[in-house]
């Protein structure tokens, strides 16, 4: 069930009352004879904490299957009626109060609190927590709010062959009578309650340190045990001291605990969580079948990315969750400069602006689009807080900062901020006086800018040309923010000229770095100069806008993309093309053809999966139906075939085209050919059809109704895992018939029992592009029962199940009329927000389809 929920006025309340010292935190992990506990667990929290104002009244939060008893300075407290949406009452506190709490928590499988996972292959026992927002208190008693820091010292008793892992090293351990070990951690540091962590199970274990003149730090890397033959630790040791010595040098304060540990664990729901010394990731990392490089670069920027928050949200974090923003714009940001100035991974910037960038510019057109700096009135809108705003277009904005202050500059207000906030809470406004400090400049009209406002600018260049093809005047001119109150914006932006430099290759000839404001910018650098074929009036990609071509760049871009040498600024075009194509500017088989003529030349592997992935989203969503399907399809994937058998074998961008080619709309003989690659009868030179590989092979035959229930299971037996478990339930969730279709919608919707990451298995599978005919009938059903649903799951269990079922299928009328009917009702304010983003991916779906018939 939903967790309580917490009101910002609430928290302000409670954080104005109290201040926490210490929580002494008590966990019995085991069935009470030394094995592993199941159901729920023992919970006991002895926390210390002082009372501004003696004789009144707070609460303290705990998310129990029962509390047996608690005691407010000795004085028995009355749990009868406890009840998880209220915790307990703490009445007539005294200026300085000890509250013990024991209760028997739960064990969850939703990746929220202590989550609890049996491995199937040798029956192991794995846990771990995850507390972001404030899930804390399904695991202890506490005061669930990141502004009331505390000191933690765990004791947790299990089983004697596991591993025991929290945010500070181990004081001690001794056995049990019952055949257990009873471990005992050192205090933490002064830290907030969803920062605390837990991990315990058989997990595979490797070690290493990392030295330099600051200090010495001791480094973990765990997985499950029958994962360890996958693991490349010595691979993430590397990026991990490399991460560490870039930090040490640019923000001037040295790692600041006690140990770093990194735990690759089951079924989890998000990336990663940057508990302190103690980050958890999810598995799916430890990769046990080929991947492509750019697998490993987003592997690489999500284990810097954690590494940043140790000193930005965990040294000095949040105050509440408005400033939510903050925390992972800023570790997106660092983590994106140390993958590029510290790695393997130099055109880490490259993908910055291909993934990252593309993921905010959608959520920034989407209605429910808002402020970087955000309102969060409750934990409520926090939890679909989580999105291309809060992580991407902050990181954009923080971008365009550094460009505009230098970056010198803004690491020593860093500094200055980790100085004058560590073991603290901060705001936005305490980063801003900090980074003021350092460069000297005011940078208030920034914020109301930036970071109060929503939408994208346009900006486009206008020019006019000479007799001699040089430019007698060129002009950026700059459209107010969509959506949202139409404001023009202060950026500094770079504009780039380039042309053919007499080998068939595009090249820069001439940039020009300027602010640009207001509606309409000279650029007087450029003129006199020749003009060039293609112009971008946002080059480097040093500020957040949507760019858009003059027609000459625009026929370079459709005719030669493939010519322009340098990565970042083919990016630029792919990405003004994709972006022109979701507006309905640019037609969605025009962008197909242009993917399928330009992609040969593309040589980052990250890109190329990036268009291939937008490639099908045209086709499914935005190219007419019938186009689509008569030629759009066949000749895409046809395409792909061709590049497939003519790209290096065994290299990534073979791979990357074959699973394409898995995920597509296919025709008899196509299917064949993928028989003949899973079957070995026909093998294609180069490709390893491993584990995974073999899996989405069947998949797309399973969806084509050419593989059968016996298939299944056998790819099962082969594969008896966690994943390929995944992987079965997907596959019967794509079997091409009503009967299965119905099975799965029962389990995606009234399945309450399975994991998470089960559950979205088969939502992956109950929708696919050759399949929408089935699914008709499931708009309505969408529809009626999404209140219920969202009323009995938690957060992390309900929007999965709203986002991934939301009939996108239905792109017309009809669909959107189903929509209206809904949000006329009286609806909870989160769900509300997330069905009215489905809805508008329905509106920006027909009105690209017309213009791609037009």
């Amino acid at each position: 069930m939903p967790a309580p929920n917490l009101t910002r006025e609430q928290a302000q309340q409670r954080a104005g009352l109290l201040s926490v010292s210490t929580y002494d935190i008590e966990l019995d992990l085991t069935d009470g004879r030394g094995g592993p506990g199941e159901g729920t667990f023992g919970s006991k929290t002895t926390i210390r904490f002082s009372a501004r104002r003696p004789g009144q009244s707070s609460w303290v939060d705990i998310v129990a299957e029962g509390v047996r008893e608690a005691t407010l300075n000795g004085r028995q407290l009355d749990v009868s009626a406890y009840t998880e949406d209220e915790g307990i009452a703490l009445p007539d506190l005294a200026a300085d109060n000890e509250l013990v709490v024991h209760a028997d928590c739960r064990y969850m499988n939703t990746g929220e609190g202590l989550h609890r996972f049996v491995d199937p292959v040798d029956g192991g026992v794995y846990l771990y927590s995850q507390f972001e927002t404030a899930d804390a208190k399904r695991m202890f008693a506490c005061f669930d709010q990141p502004d009331l820091k505390a000191s933690y010292r765990l004791t947790v008793t299990a089983p004697k062959d596991w591993k025991v892992v929290s945010n500070s090293p181990v004081a001690s351990r001794e056995d049990t009578p019952e055949g257990a070990v009873r471990t005992v951690f050192e205090p933490t540091e002064r830290i907030s309650t969803y920062l605390v962590a837990l991990v315990a199970g058989p997990y595979a274990e490797w070690r290493d340190t990392y030295t330099d003149e600051h200090k010495t730090i001791p480094l973990g890397i765990y997985c499950r045990a029958s994962l360890a033959e996958h693991m490349d630790a010595e691979r993430l040791f590397t990026e991990t001291k490399q991460g560490l010595g870039f930090f040490h040098e640019k923000f001037g304060v040295p790692y600041p605990f006690a140990k770093y540990d990194q735990l690759f664990v089951p079924e989890f729901n998000a990336g990663a969580m940057e508990n302190v010394g103690a980050v958890t990731f999810l598995e799916d990392y430890v990769f046990r079948s080929r991947v492509t490089r750019y697998a490993y670069e987003r592997r690489a920027e999500t284990l810097l990315h954690e590494m940043a928050h140790m000193w930005f949200g965990n040294l000095v974090t949040m105050r509440w969750w408005d400033d939510l923003w903050l925390n992972e714009s800023f570790a997106t940001f660092a983590g994106v400069l140390a993958q590029a100035e510290a790695t393997e991974y130099t055109g880490a910037w490259t993908s910055f602006a291909n993934i990252e960038k593309s993921w905010a510019y959608r959520q920034d057109q989407l209605p429910s689009t808002h402020p970087i700096a955000a309102d969060m009135v409750d934990l409520h809108a926090v939890e679909v807080n989580f999105d291309g705003i809060t992580y991407a277009k902050g990181a954009s904005v923080l971008k365009q900062l550094v460009a505009y202050v230098g970056l010198d500059n803004f690491l020593a207000g860093l500094k200055v901020y980790f100085d004058e906030h560590a073991w603290d809470n901060a705001t936005l406004a305490d980063l801003l006086a900090a980074l003021e400090k350092a460069s000297g400049r005011d940078l208030s009209w920034w914020s109301a800018q930036w970071l109060e406002t929503t939408g994208l600018n346009t900006l486009r260049p206008r020019f006019e040309l000479d007799d001699e093809g040089r430019y007698r005047s060129f002009v950026i001119e700059q459209e107010g923010a969509k959506p949202g109150a139409g404001e023009l914006r202060t950026h500094r932006v770079a504009v780039g000229v380039y042309d053919d430099d007499g080998t068939g290759a595009l090249v820069r000839t001439h940039r020009v770095e300027l602010d640009v404001d207001g509606a309409r910018t000279d650029v007087p650098d450029l003129v006199g100069a020749k003009a060039g074929s293609l112009v971008l009036v946002n080059d480097d990609d040093l500020t957040y806008c949507a760019m858009r071509l003059d027609n000459r760049s625009m026929t370079t871009l459709i005719d030669r993309i493939a010519d322009i040498t340098e990565p970042l600024p083919r990016t630029l075009c792919w990405s003004a093309a994709w972006e022109m194509t979701r507006d309905a500017e640019l037609k969605a088989r025009d962008f197909v053809t242009l993917v399928q003529r330009g992609i040969h030349a593309e040589t980052e592997v990250g890109v190329v999966q990036r268009l291939l992935v937008q490639a099908r989203t045209a086709l499914d969503s935005y190219a007419d139906p019938d186009w689509a399907a008569e030629h759009g399809w066949p000749s895409y994937t046809a395409r792909l075939l061709e590049l497939a058998r003519s790209a290096e074998p065994g290299s990534d961008h073979q791979l990357a085209f074959v699973n394409a080619l898995t995920n597509s709309v296919l025709d008899e003989a196509m299917l064949d050919v993928l028989r003949g690659w899973l079957d070995g009868s026909a093998p294609l030179e180069g490709l390893t059809v491993d584990t995974d590989l073999r899996w989405r092979l069947l998949h797309a035959l399973v969806a084509h109704g050419r593989a059968s229930d016996a298939e299944i299971d056998a790819e099962l037996e082969r594969d008896d895992t966690a994943t390929g478990r995944r992987h079965a339930e997907r596959a019967r969730a794509l079997r091409p018939t009503p009967e299965s279709k119905a099975a799965a919608w029962e389990r995606a919707v009234y399945d309450d029992e399975s994991a998470n990451a089960v559950n979205e298995a088969i939502i992956a599978g109950f929708s696919h592009p050759a399949q929408k005919h089935l699914l008709r009938d499931y708009t309505q059903r969408y529809f009626d029962m999404l209140d219920e649903m969202w009323g009995r799951r938690s957060s992390e269990r309900a929007q999965p199940t709203v986002i991934g079922l939301y009939p996108a299928w239905e792109v017309s009328e009809e669909g959107l009329a189903a929509a209206d009917a809904w949000l006329e009702g009286a609806h909870p304010a989160a769900l509300r927000r997330l069905v009215s983003e489905g809805r508008a991916g329905v509106v920006r779906a027909l009105a690209a389809r017309e213009f791609d018939g037009s």
